[in-house]
């Protein structure tokens, strides 16, 4: 049996992503091969195949290469030292972030630590959806330290990152505002926020006394967003390439302002994990791509217009 890789040949556009076949690995002391189910694809993945940012830097000397963070799966073989996790369990994981990769693969092993177990109320898609996007969502909330009734600007809502981010946001019981394309009004309205659509009208026109800004989108979206805000308002901006510039701009204006490096955090995915099989949390998942169809998925990632999270299938 070959363990298909989903690898970039070189950097560039969609096409440069090509199937390949390596051997199944074994599991070293301490860890555990992990079939996996559903991989899922982020804006980093995109990114880094089109070589920009940090981890294409890191990685330019060793493609092929295989991208992917979020893995959804079940172990099939336990190495040496392995306690907590057994064969047979369901496992998802935000893994080899940020040089490693390696999650568009069929079969890998892992370390047990990178692991958390999926409660069996939780579908393996939800569990590969929610690692790199939950817990971005989480760590910008928490370094935003919103508290109750306090009004928060979450720009782009309906993307991986954000509406996971809205509804954490809205279980601390903050007034949550956000920007949308007129397509996803009503589902953001579903989930609880204050939807406003940036097709119609810049943000900057329709809202004001804003106490945080999650900027989740960076460029001239968030610098207009930056004039909603209260004068001691605070402003976290995750990872987009103009990410510094919009923290530079907001410090100019006199507000407290921070980007962020997502960190691996096994036990507050555990968490985030317990939300879903609880229903304090739904993950919403636009498409699910098979393995052959990894072209179009990169595509349409790059329209920027999904809704929630997409998928691979890493077995079909």
């Amino acid at each position: 049996m070959d363990n298909k890789q989903i690898v970039i040949t070189q950097f560039g556009g969609p096409e440069v992503l090509a199937i390949q076949s390596s051997v199944i690995p074994e599991p070293l002391e301490g860890e555990v091969l992990v079939k996996v189910a559903f991989a899922s694809i982020n804006p980093i993945d995109v990114k880094t195949r089109a070589g920009l940012g940090w981890a294409a830097a890191q990685n330019k000397d060793k493609l092929p290469w295989v991208p992917g963070y979020d893995i959804a799966g079940q172990v099939i073989k336990v190495g040496s030292g392995v306690t907590t996790l057994a064969e047979g369990m369901n496992v998802a994981g935000f893994i080899g972030f940020p040089i490693r990769g390696g999650g568009y693969s069929q079969y890998l092993s892992l370390p047990e630590k990178e692991l958390s177990i999926v409660p069996d109320s939780v579908t393996l898609e939800a569990a590969a959806a929610l690692p790199l996007a939950g817990q971005t969502a989480a760590q910008a909330l928490s370094k935003a330290q919103i508290k109750e009734g306090e009004r928060v600007l979450i720009l782009a809502g309906a993307g991986g990152v954000g509406h996971i981010a809205l509804q954490i946001a809205l279980a601390a019981k903050a007034e949550v505002y956000t920007t949308c394309s007129e397509a996803n009004l009503d589902y953001l309205a579903t989930l609880g926020a204050h939807a406003i659509n940036y097709q119609f009208a810049p943000v900057s026109q329709r809202l004001e006394a804003v106490d945080v800004l999650i900027d989740l989108v960076g460029g001239e979206a968030a610098l207009d967003a930056l004039k909603c805000l209260n004068d001691h308002a605070r402003v976290v901006s995750v990872p987009t390439l103009s990410a510094e510039l919009i923290c530079e701009k907001a410090k100019m204006l006199g507000f407290e302002a921070t980007g962020m490096l997502v960190d691996p955090n096994p036990e507050q995915l555990d968490t985030m994990l317990y939300m879903v099989s609880v229903g304090l949390l739904k993950v919403e998942i636009q498409h699910i791509y098979s393995m052959d169809h990894i072209c179009q998925a990169h595509e349409q990632m790059e329209t920027g217009h999904t809704r929630g999270k997409i998928l691979l299938d890493m077995q079909n």
